[in-house]
């Protein structure tokens, strides 16, 4: 065996390996209506509007976000979703809580309200 043929082995073998890796996780199966949703780090229901908190490199306003609410009956489903990439650098992992009220939600503030968002922890410290 020649050296060059060892290490072009070494290296099919080191690229095989990598090809091997598992996949990030995915937060919902692909290709339903879920994939979609933001994670959410927190959401906390007040008396005149909903708070939700959510990654941002800086740059992350409300305008960036839709929201969808379906009411079946007595029960209301919310869902918020990112409309544009937050396209800012930022060495730190950052945050930001946006507040939306209930009048722009189309809701009563009494209203009982399922988030679909999944929720996870805050990276940072």
């Amino acid at each position: 065996m020649t050296r060059r043929f060892l290490m072009m082995a070494s290296m099919a073998a080191l690229l095989a390996g990598c090809a091997t890796a598992p996949p990030p996780p995915i937060l919902a199966p692909a290709g339903l209506p879920l994939a979609e949703l933001e994670p959410l780090y927190a959401a906390e229901a007040g008396r005149r509007e909903l708070t939700i908190k959510v990654a941002s490199n800086g740059c992350t306003t409300k305008a960036d976000f839709a929201f969808y609410v379906e009411r079946q009956g007595e029960a209301v489903t919310l869902a918020f979703g990112r409309k544009r990439v937050d396209g800012c650098q930022s060495l730190v992992a950052g945050h930001v809580e946006l507040a939306f009220s209930y009048a722009e939600l189309g809701l009563q503030s009494r209203d009982p309200v399922f988030l679909l968002n999944p929720l996870i922890a805050w990276p940072g410290l």
